[in-house]
C-alpha cells in the first residue's frame, strides 16, 4: 500500500520532488524536539495545486501527511508518525503580493518569517511577530503554532496579523478564508480557527498578513535583581503603569550564566540572580518619557542595578544574547524538555517559587527565561537520558501547578506530540468532543498531521 502511494506521488511530482531514499528520509525524520521517526517519503510541492494533488492521492491510499516548514518547533509538531510522508513547504517561499498602500502582504507558507519583515521595512512598515527562530523559521510553521515572540506583549501574536488564508482540507478541497481587507465579518471566523491548529485541519499554502508602521526609535532598560521573586514583583509594577513596553524579558541565574558565556552582561553585579530586559519603542520624542515611567516602576526591593542601553549596537547585542538562549541551553545537558507555560503576571512569583521547589525535590536542573510581561516562561528541564522518566513526572507536576495558578500549558510553542497527553488536564470533555468533531469535518480520514495536538480518541 505504501509502495503504491509513493509511486503515485512520484508520478505526480517527479522523482526529485517525491523522495524515498534513506538519506532524504533521515534528514526529515525529526524536528527540533528530542524524538525521531523515519517517514516513508518526503514531498516537495511547488504550488497550491500540487498540494491539493498530494492530499487527494494520500487520501486515496490512506497515507498520513505531516506538514513541515523549517522543522524548528520543539514539541514534535512536525515529527513524522510511522507510515507517514513529510510534505515540506520549503519550495513554496514566494512573496505573491505586496501592497504597502493597503498595509498587506500575501506570501506562500514556506516564506521565511524575517523576509516578510525585511520586505515591509522598505516602506517603513513591519510584520511584528518575531519568534526567536525568525531568521530561519517559515511562516507556515508560525501559522500552525500561532507563534509569538518577545514583542507579543505590545503587538500580539501571529493570529492577530492574519487577514486571510488559502488552504487544502483533508479531503483535498481548496478552502479560502477571511478577507483581504482590515474589516470583514461574513460567516464564521475560519481564519482564526486554522491558525494554531497545527496542521490538523488543513494545509495552509498562502497567507495574507497585516502590516503596521515600523516604530521610529527603541530604548532598552536592563535591570539586575537579587532574586527572581523581586524581579517578578517589578514586572507586576510595570504592568500597572500607563506605558506599555514593547517587551519585558526575564532570565533566571542559570540563563544569565549562559548569556555571560556568550559575551553579554559581563558587568552585572556579582550577586545578580535575575535579570529583566525592558524595551520601549515609538516616536523618538516620546521615548524619554517612557524610559522615565518604566525606570520608576523598576525601582524597588531587590534591584541591584538599572542601566539603559545607550546605542543600537548595545541593544542588538543584548537581544542577540537573549534570542540565543534556547539553543545555548541545549549545550548544558544531553537532553532538554522545553516548556512555555503561561500564568497571570501577578502569579509569576508563585510560579518561580514552585519551579525552585520542583528542581530541589526532583533533583533536576531547570533553566527559566522568557516573556515575563505576558506571564510566559520557557521552563527548560536539562536532563540525562536516564532521567527522562523523572523529568516527565516533574513536567506533569509543573503543568498541574500552572493550571492551578490560572494559567495555560502553552503560550506559543504549541502542543505537538510532546504534550498532547496532558491536554485533558486543561480542556474539559465537552470542549475536547466538540474539537474532535470539528477535526472530522475538515479531515474525516485523519490523514493530516496525526498524533498531534490532541490525545488519540
Amino acid at each position: 500500500m505504501i509502495g503504491s502511494a509513493v509511486a503515485a506521488l512520484r508520478a505526480a511530482l517527479g522523482s526529485e520532488r517525491a523522495r524515498d531514499d534513506i538519506a532524504t528520509r533521515a534528514l526529515y525524520a525529526r524536528d527540533d524536539s528530542a524524538q525521531s521517526c523515519m517517514p516513508v517519503a518526503v514531498l516537495f510541492p511547488h504550488s497550491h495545486i500540487e498540494v491539493q494533488a498530494i492530499v487527494r492521492l494520500a487520501r486515496r491510499h490512506g497515507l498520513p501527511l505531516v506538514p513541515r516548514g523549517a522543522g524548528s518547533g520543539n514539541v514534535g509538531g512536525a515529527l513524522p508518525v510511522p507510515g507517514s510522508a513529510v510534505i515540506s513547504f520549503e519550495c513554496m517561499s514566494r512573496i505573491l503580493d505586496y501592497r504597502p498602500e493597503d498595509r498587506t502582504i500575501t506570501v506562500e507558507s514556506g516564506c521565511i518569517t524575517a523576509q516578510i519583515d525585511a520586505c515591509a521595512s522598505s516602506d517603513g512598515l513591519c510584520y511584528p511577530p518575531d519568534p526567536g527562530s525568525s531568521q530561519y523559521c517559515r511562516i507556515g510553521g508560525n501559522l500552525a503554532m500561532n507563534a509569538g515572540g518577545p514583542h507579543a506583549l505590545k503587538y500580539g501574536v501571529t493570529r492577530d496579523y492574519v487577514l486571510g488564508l488559502r488552504a487544502v482540507t483533508g479531503t483535498g478541497e481548496t478552502l479560502v478564508t477571511g478577507a483581504r481587507t482590515s474589516k470583514g465579518v461574513v460567516g464564521y471566523d475560519l481564519t482564526r480557527l486554522l491558525v494554531g491548529s497545527e496542521g490538523t485541519l488543513a494545509l495552509i499554502t498562502e497567507a495574507t498578513l497585516r502590516l503596521i508602521p515600523r516604530p521610529q526609535s527603541r530604548a532598552l532598560l536592563r535591570a539586575a535583581f537579587r532574586d527572581g521573586h523581586t524581579a517578578c514583583q517589578a514586572v507586576s509594577r510595570i504592568m500597572t503603569r500607563r506605558v506599555t513596553p514593547s517587551a519585558v524579558e526575564f532570565m533566571d541565574s542559570h540563563a544569565l550564566a549562559a548569556v555571560r558565556q556568550m559575551g553579554a552582561a559581563q558587568e552585572l553585579p556579582p550577586d545578580t540572580q535575575a535579570l529583566l530586559m525592558v524595551e520601549m519603542d515609538g516616536d523618538a520624542g516620546g521615548i524619554p518619557e517612557q524610559v522615565a515611567v518604566l525606570s520608576g516602576a523598576l525601582q524597588g526591593d531587590g534591584l541591584l542595578q538599572l542601566e539603559e542601553a545607550q546605542d543600537a549596537e548595545q541593544i542588538a547585542l543584548l537581544w542577540m544574547a537573549r534570542k540565543a538562549l534556547s539553543p545555548a541551553t541545549k549545550a548544558m545537558a544531553p537532553l532538554k524538555i522545553n516548556e512555555d507555560v503561561v500564568v497571570p503576571v501577578s502569579r509569576l512569583p508563585d510560579l518561580l517559587s514552585f519551579i525552585d521547589l520542583l528542581a530541589r525535590e526532583e533533583q533536576i536542573r531547570i533553566v527559566s527565561f522568557g516573556h515575563a510581561g505576558n506571564g510566559n516562561l520557557h521552563v527548560n528541564f536539562l536532563v540525562r537520558p536516564e532521567e527522562m522518566d523523572k523529568a516527565r513526572a516533574a513536567l506533569e507536576r509543573l503543568l498541574r501547578q500552572v493550571l492551578l495558578l490560572g494559567g495555560t500549558m502553552s503560550g506559543e510553542h504549541g502542543i505537538g506530540s510532546a504534550k498532547r497527553e496532558f491536554v485533558p488536564l486543561e480542556l474539559d470533555p465537552v470542549s475536547l468532543a466538540l474539537q474532535g468533531n470539528i477535526r472530522k469535518l475538515f479531515d474525516p480520514d485523519r490523514i493530516l498531521n496525526p498524533g498531534k495536538l490532541f490525545p488519540d480518541p
